[in-house]
């Protein structure tokens, strides 16, 4: 039968609004006004001339015009906060943050805000959430944001350090940390994002008895796998493999001699091959190790290493990350020299382009080794207090992003239509952001 036109009448708090039923309709089945109309979106008025809310009317006029309109202005009278609880209330929060910032460009992004974190120093990772939030690795508790960057209680692991932190979904993180020796603790665990409470602990089991052991480097599949480098006191060096769902163990690629997997600084899962990548490097390692590993017959498809080469640092490998669409591994050294390596080849040389170097001489007093990242066909690169972009098949330098308080970047991470940069001198994360287009 689809949308009625009829208008509709709201008493919000005493005052007066008019609408037509298109207008509700667009805030979707799943918010509050999507629940007055039935399966065929006719609108069940209930022989009622008009509905009566006990909420606040000045907000409600800033989010009936979002719906009308497709635009957010809030007036200076509305503070921020009682009107993001509100657009909760009526679900349509994800129309307020859609009208906030625009679509992720790498080359567009401007300088939002920046978060003070509760210690300086010894940040360990940020790692952006799904709905435009974020939670930042600190000694051995993680701090978690919301997309109104408020934060919620933290994650205290109680003197166990932790290596890395992932977001499951925006309720759900999933943290690795150090064993404790003597505790028997340590590993890998799911927390809300809410409130900080522990909700499972992920167990490793060698020849049918339960280790303890260090988590380290983190990764998560489409299919529901979850992936982390391990290190336990006997034989539990290698990849494990758990079940997103049950939470049961379901793999572990043992580590083979004279290789690293479970001191990796770096996993991620490339679902095009069903392959992970799995990346020890320098100065975790005094060499590097990185290799492309396939559970289905635990084989280890490609790898490259560079024992035996000449250890100079312009040629010491800090991070890497696959390109599944190039068919390559994209490398960084300390200069910000990019390298590529071809995963059609078992040669393994790292082809350097010393044209993406935008630093020489003297490295900083606090320095902190690149970090790379990968999102929607650009590529970005830290160095120092900065990040650059690089675009296109050359991948030409295109931009960069700075804000100097804080010191170098030893992190940064992107998600939820935003990038998060964490500082490492006085633990403060920068949040960068797409402007909507100009109105035309």
């Amino acid at each position: 039968m689809g949308i009625q036109k009829d208008g509709v009448k709201f008493n919000v708090g005493g005052k007066i609004f008019e609408t037509t039923s298109t207008t509700l309709a667009n805030a979707g089945r799943d918010s509050f006004f999507g629940a007055m109309f039935n399966e065929n979106w006719n609108l069940q008025t209930h022989n009622s001339s008009e509905f009566f809310l006990d909420r606040n009317p000045d907000c409600f006029a800033v989010l009936l015009d979002l719906l009308r309109t497709g635009e957010l202005y809030i007036p200076s009278h509305v503070p921020e906060k009682l009107l993001y609880r509100e657009a909760m209330f009526y679900g349509v929060l994800d129309h307020v943050r859609s009208a906030k910032w625009g679509q992720f460009d790498g080359n567009r992004l401007r300088f939002s805000r920046s978060v003070m974190g509760q210690a300086p120093g010894d940040g360990t990772a940020i790692r952006a959430g799904p709905d435009g939030g974020c939670c930042v690795a600190h000694g051995n508790m993680v701090h978690v944001y919301d997309w109104m960057l408020q934060e919620h209680p933290p994650i205290n692991l109680d003197y166990q350090r932790v290596n890395d932190v992932g977001w499951i979904e925006s309720e759900t993180v999933v943290v690795g940390a150090c064993e404790r020796l003597g505790r028997g603790d340590g590993g890998m665990a799911l927390f809300s994002a809410s409130t900080g409470d522990l909700r499972h602990r992920f167990q490793v089991t060698h020849e049918d008895q339960l280790k303890s052991y260090t988590a380290g480097a983190l990764s998560f599949s489409s299919d529901y796998k979850i992936f982390s480098s391990c290190k336990g006191r006997s034989n539990e060096y290698g990849i494990g493999v758990w079940d997103q769902v049950t939470g049961k163990q379901i793999d572990f690629y043992y580590e083979p001699i004279g290789w690293s997997l479970g001191d990796a600084d770096r996993l991620q899962w490339l679902d095009a091959t069903n392959c992970l990548l799995v990346a020890t490097l320098f100065p975790r390692k005094d060499n590097c190790y990185i290799s492309l590993l396939d559970f289905r017959d635990k084989s280890m498809v490609w790898s490259w290493s560079d024992v035996g080469a000449p250890a100079t640092d312009e040629r010491r490998v800090r991070d890497a990350i696959a390109m599944e669409e190039t068919g390559s591994i994209c490398v960084v050294n300390e200069y910000e020299d990019l390298g590529f390596m071809d995963l059609r080849s078992t040669a393994g040389s790292v082809r350097w382009c010393s044209r993406s170097r935008l630093m020489k001489g003297k490295m900083p007093d606090e320095p902190c080794y690149p970090k790379l990242a990968l999102h929607q066909g650009q590529l970005f690169s830290s160095m120092n207090d900065s990040i650059s972009v690089f675009c296109g098949p050359d991948w030409v330098l295109t931009s960069r992003l700075r804000q100097s308080y804080g010191g170098s970047i030893c992190d940064f991470s992107i998600g939820g239509d935003r990038l998060f940069a964490l500082h490492s001198e006085e633990n403060v994360f920068d949040i960068w952001e797409t402007p909507l287009p100009p109105i035309t």
